[in-house]
């Protein structure tokens, strides 16, 4: 079992950048890949970005956040994060922190076994 912590979210204007954290706690964190979801009020939870269980093994973006947002992790402090630049309106969402124990990472919710409690985003006009 692995415990899943996001942080810093919050109000921001359109433009602005923000950096989300996801510390995790339990089982070896190498051994999970990792991954951002959002979900926004009335739609589905939607994929964000993906990292593999180490950062070599390659990242992937919903194609709505690729060249603004980056995924990285951090093994040695076992927290993944979400530098998010450029941000737009449509962002706003809650964001969740997910892992999975495989080398590789996934696009579907499903992929993933475990999940943090979510941090809001709210990107202002």
């Amino acid at each position: 079992q692995v415990q899943l912590v996001e942080s810093g979210g919050g109000l921001v204007q359109a433009g602005d950048s923000l950096r989300l954290s996801c510390a995790a706690a339990g089982r070896t964190f190498s051994n999970y890949a990792l991954g951002w979801f959002r979900q926004a009020p009335g739609k589905e939870r939607e994929f964000v970005a993906a990292i593999a269980s180490y950062s070599s093994l390659g990242t992937r973006y919903a194609d709505s956040v690729k060249g603004r947002f980056t995924i990285s992790r951090d093994n040695a402090k076992t927290t993944v994060y979400l530098q998010m630049n450029s941000l737009k309106p449509e962002d706003t969402g809650v964001y969740y922190c997910a892992a999975r124990s495989a080398v590789q990472s996934g696009r579907l919710a499903s992929d993933y076994d475990h999940w943090g409690q979510g941090t809001q985003v709210t990107v202002s006009s």
